[in-house]
Protein backbone atom coordinates (compact mmCIF):
# COMPACT_ATOMS: atom_id res chain seq x y z
CA UNK A 1 0.00 0.00 0.00
CA UNK A 2 1.15 3.49 -0.90
CA UNK A 3 -0.20 6.65 0.74
CA UNK A 4 -0.05 10.43 0.36
CA UNK A 5 -0.28 12.57 3.50
CA UNK A 6 -1.13 16.25 2.98
CA UNK A 7 1.12 17.89 5.55
CA UNK A 8 1.66 21.38 4.16
CA UNK A 9 -1.05 23.35 5.96
CA UNK A 10 -0.31 26.71 7.58
CA UNK A 11 -2.44 26.14 10.68
CA UNK A 12 -3.62 29.76 10.82
CA UNK A 13 -6.52 28.94 13.15
CA UNK A 14 -4.01 27.47 15.62
CA UNK A 15 -1.83 30.57 15.76
CA UNK A 16 -0.07 30.71 19.12
CA UNK A 17 -0.56 26.99 19.80
CA UNK A 18 1.97 25.44 17.44
CA UNK A 19 5.21 26.73 19.02
CA UNK A 20 7.02 27.18 15.71
CA UNK A 21 6.14 23.80 14.18
CA UNK A 22 3.86 23.03 11.20
CA UNK A 23 0.31 21.95 12.01
CA UNK A 24 0.84 18.19 11.41
CA UNK A 25 3.64 18.31 14.01
CA UNK A 26 1.36 19.75 16.71
CA UNK A 27 2.08 17.87 19.97
CA UNK A 28 -0.79 15.47 20.70
CA UNK A 29 -0.68 13.11 23.67
CA UNK A 30 3.10 13.43 23.95
CA UNK A 31 4.06 13.04 20.28
CA UNK A 32 3.64 14.86 16.97
CA UNK A 33 0.20 14.34 15.45
CA UNK A 34 1.84 13.16 12.23
CA UNK A 35 3.44 10.30 14.16
CA UNK A 36 -0.04 9.04 15.05
CA UNK A 37 -1.05 9.06 11.37
CA UNK A 38 2.14 7.35 10.20
CA UNK A 39 1.80 4.67 12.89
CA UNK A 40 -1.74 4.03 11.69
CA UNK A 41 -0.56 3.68 8.08
CA UNK A 42 2.27 1.34 9.03
CA UNK A 43 -0.10 -0.92 10.98
CA UNK A 44 -2.40 -1.04 7.94
CA UNK A 45 0.42 -2.43 5.80
CA UNK A 46 1.55 0.76 4.06
CA UNK A 47 5.10 0.42 2.74
CA UNK A 48 5.62 3.91 1.31
CA UNK A 49 4.25 7.31 2.31
CA UNK A 50 4.60 10.44 0.20
CA UNK A 51 4.54 13.44 2.52
CA UNK A 52 3.26 16.54 0.74
CA UNK A 53 4.93 19.30 2.73
CA UNK A 54 5.36 23.05 2.52
CA UNK A 55 5.24 25.40 5.52
CA UNK A 56 8.21 24.67 7.84
CA UNK A 57 8.76 21.39 6.00
CA UNK A 58 12.35 21.10 7.26
CA UNK A 59 10.97 20.37 10.74
CA UNK A 60 9.15 17.31 9.40
CA UNK A 61 12.14 16.09 7.39
CA UNK A 62 14.51 16.42 10.33
CA UNK A 63 12.17 14.56 12.67
CA UNK A 64 11.27 11.60 10.46
CA UNK A 65 14.03 11.29 7.88
CA UNK A 66 13.66 8.66 5.16
CA UNK A 67 11.69 5.97 6.99
CA UNK A 68 9.29 5.36 9.84
CA UNK A 69 9.00 1.91 11.40
CA UNK A 70 10.28 0.37 8.18
CA UNK A 71 7.91 2.41 5.99
CA UNK A 72 9.68 4.43 3.27
CA UNK A 73 9.10 8.19 3.47
CA UNK A 74 9.49 10.49 0.48
CA UNK A 75 8.85 14.22 0.43
CA UNK A 76 7.04 16.27 -2.19
CA UNK A 77 7.81 19.90 -1.35
CA UNK A 78 5.46 22.77 -2.19
CA UNK A 79 7.69 25.77 -2.88
CA UNK A 80 4.49 27.85 -2.98
CA UNK A 81 1.06 26.82 -1.62
CA UNK A 82 -0.80 24.65 -4.12
CA UNK A 83 -4.07 24.07 -2.28
CA UNK A 84 -5.30 20.56 -1.53
CA UNK A 85 -5.89 19.78 -5.20
CA UNK A 86 -2.54 21.04 -6.46
CA UNK A 87 -0.77 19.18 -3.66
CA UNK A 88 -2.52 15.89 -4.42
CA UNK A 89 -1.85 16.21 -8.15
CA UNK A 90 1.85 16.91 -7.55
CA UNK A 91 2.22 13.99 -5.14
CA UNK A 92 0.35 11.54 -7.39
CA UNK A 93 2.96 12.21 -10.06
CA UNK A 94 5.49 10.52 -7.75
CA UNK A 95 3.33 7.49 -6.91
CA UNK A 96 4.01 4.02 -8.31
CA UNK A 97 0.93 2.02 -7.23
CA UNK A 98 -2.17 2.10 -9.42
CA UNK A 99 -4.36 3.14 -6.47
CA UNK A 100 -3.13 5.44 -3.70
CA UNK A 101 -4.58 6.27 -0.27
CA UNK A 102 -4.71 10.01 0.47
CA UNK A 103 -4.98 11.45 4.01
CA UNK A 104 -5.21 14.94 5.45
CA UNK A 105 -2.33 15.59 7.83
CA UNK A 106 -4.59 17.31 10.37
CA UNK A 107 -7.33 14.67 10.60
CA UNK A 108 -7.54 11.38 12.49
CA UNK A 109 -10.00 8.79 11.22
CA UNK A 110 -10.38 5.45 12.97
CA UNK A 111 -10.66 3.37 9.82
CA UNK A 112 -9.35 0.09 8.41
CA UNK A 113 -7.34 1.45 5.50
CA UNK A 114 -6.52 -1.98 4.09
CA UNK A 115 -10.25 -2.72 3.99
CA UNK A 116 -10.89 0.64 2.32
CA UNK A 117 -8.41 -0.23 -0.42
CA UNK A 118 -10.15 -3.56 -0.90
CA UNK A 119 -13.56 -1.87 -1.06
CA UNK A 120 -12.25 0.53 -3.70
CA UNK A 121 -10.98 -2.34 -5.85
CA UNK A 122 -14.27 -4.19 -5.50
CA UNK A 123 -16.32 -1.14 -6.52
CA UNK A 124 -14.27 -0.54 -9.66
CA UNK A 125 -14.56 3.19 -8.92
CA UNK A 126 -12.45 6.08 -10.19
CA UNK A 127 -12.14 7.17 -6.59
CA UNK A 128 -13.41 6.28 -3.15
CA UNK A 129 -14.18 8.77 -0.39
CA UNK A 130 -14.39 7.83 3.28
CA UNK A 131 -17.58 9.23 4.81
CA UNK A 132 -18.55 9.35 8.46
CA UNK A 133 -21.86 10.22 10.10
CA UNK A 134 -21.88 13.27 12.39
CA UNK A 135 -24.55 14.58 14.74
CA UNK A 136 -24.09 18.07 13.30
CA UNK A 137 -22.57 18.74 9.87
CA UNK A 138 -22.60 22.56 10.15
CA UNK A 139 -18.80 22.90 10.29
CA UNK A 140 -18.07 20.42 7.52
CA UNK A 141 -20.84 20.44 4.95
CA UNK A 142 -22.51 17.21 3.94
CA UNK A 143 -22.32 14.52 1.28
CA UNK A 144 -25.33 12.95 -0.40
CA UNK A 145 -24.97 9.16 -0.56
CA UNK A 146 -27.15 7.00 -2.78
CA UNK A 147 -26.45 3.30 -2.53
CA UNK A 148 -22.67 2.96 -2.50
CA UNK A 149 -22.04 6.19 -4.44
CA UNK A 150 -21.74 9.88 -3.62
CA UNK A 151 -24.05 11.91 -5.84
CA UNK A 152 -23.75 15.39 -4.37
CA UNK A 153 -22.39 17.74 -1.71
CA UNK A 154 -24.04 20.20 0.67
CA UNK A 155 -22.47 23.53 1.54
CA UNK A 156 -21.27 24.26 5.06
CA UNK A 157 -23.75 26.01 7.30
CA UNK A 158 -26.69 23.60 7.54
CA UNK A 159 -27.15 22.25 11.03
CA UNK A 160 -28.27 18.72 11.75
CA UNK A 161 -27.06 15.15 11.33
CA UNK A 162 -25.65 13.69 8.15
CA UNK A 163 -22.73 12.16 6.31
CA UNK A 164 -19.56 14.21 5.84
CA UNK A 165 -16.44 13.82 3.75
CA UNK A 166 -13.85 12.51 6.21
CA UNK A 167 -10.96 13.77 4.07
CA UNK A 168 -9.59 10.34 3.22
CA UNK A 169 -9.55 9.09 -0.37
CA UNK A 170 -8.40 6.29 -2.62
CA UNK A 171 -7.41 7.72 -5.98
CA UNK A 172 -6.13 6.20 -9.18
CA UNK A 173 -2.62 7.29 -10.05
CA UNK A 174 -3.87 8.08 -13.56
CA UNK A 175 -6.67 10.35 -12.31
CA UNK A 176 -7.67 12.78 -15.06
CA UNK A 177 -7.55 16.47 -14.13
CA UNK A 178 -9.66 18.99 -16.08
CA UNK A 179 -7.36 21.19 -18.19
CA UNK A 180 -8.92 24.41 -16.87
CA UNK A 181 -7.56 23.84 -13.37
CA UNK A 182 -4.63 26.07 -12.47
CA UNK A 183 -1.52 25.12 -10.54
CA UNK A 184 -3.23 25.95 -7.22
CA UNK A 185 -6.76 24.70 -6.54
CA UNK A 186 -8.99 23.09 -3.94
CA UNK A 187 -9.54 19.37 -4.37
CA UNK A 188 -12.98 19.57 -2.78
CA UNK A 189 -14.33 22.83 -4.21
CA UNK A 190 -12.69 23.05 -7.62
CA UNK A 191 -12.39 19.37 -8.56
CA UNK A 192 -14.79 17.14 -6.61
CA UNK A 193 -17.91 19.30 -6.44
CA UNK A 194 -18.11 20.32 -10.11
CA UNK A 195 -17.02 16.87 -11.30
CA UNK A 196 -19.29 14.74 -9.13
CA UNK A 197 -21.39 13.51 -12.07
CA UNK A 198 -18.31 12.42 -14.00
CA UNK A 199 -16.41 10.96 -11.06
CA UNK A 200 -19.27 9.11 -9.28
CA UNK A 201 -17.07 8.37 -6.21
CA UNK A 202 -17.71 5.30 -4.11
CA UNK A 203 -18.67 6.00 -0.47
CA UNK A 204 -16.74 4.01 2.13
CA UNK A 205 -18.74 4.34 5.34
CA UNK A 206 -16.67 4.58 8.52
CA UNK A 207 -18.26 4.45 11.97
CA UNK A 208 -15.00 4.94 13.88
CA UNK A 209 -13.73 8.00 15.71
CA UNK A 210 -13.18 11.16 13.62
CA UNK A 211 -11.29 14.28 14.69
CA UNK A 212 -9.95 17.30 12.80
CA UNK A 213 -7.34 19.19 14.88
CA UNK A 214 -7.67 22.37 12.80
CA UNK A 215 -9.29 24.45 15.57
CA UNK A 216 -8.04 24.93 19.15
CA UNK A 217 -10.94 23.16 20.86
CA UNK A 218 -10.44 20.02 18.77
CA UNK A 219 -6.68 20.10 19.30
CA UNK A 220 -7.50 20.03 23.02
CA UNK A 221 -9.91 17.13 22.45
CA UNK A 222 -7.15 15.24 20.70
CA UNK A 223 -4.94 15.45 23.79
CA UNK A 224 -7.58 13.54 25.75
CA UNK A 225 -9.16 11.26 23.20
CA UNK A 226 -6.06 10.06 21.35
CA UNK A 227 -3.98 9.47 24.48
CA UNK A 228 -4.84 5.78 24.60
CA UNK A 229 -3.76 4.87 21.07
CA UNK A 230 -1.08 2.24 20.49
CA UNK A 231 2.42 3.74 20.74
Amino acid sequence: MEAIVLAGGLGTRLAGRLEGVPKPMAPVAGRPFLTILLNQLQRAGCTRALLSVGHLYETIQRHFGAEHRGMQLDYVIERAPLGTGGAIRAALAHAVDDSVLVLNGDTYLQADYAAMMGFHAGEGARMTIAVTHQADIVRYGGVVVRGSRIVGFEEKGRSGPGWINAGTYVLGRDLQWPPELGEKFSFETDFLAPGIGRLTPAAYEVDGFFLDIGVPEDLDRAQRELAGLEP
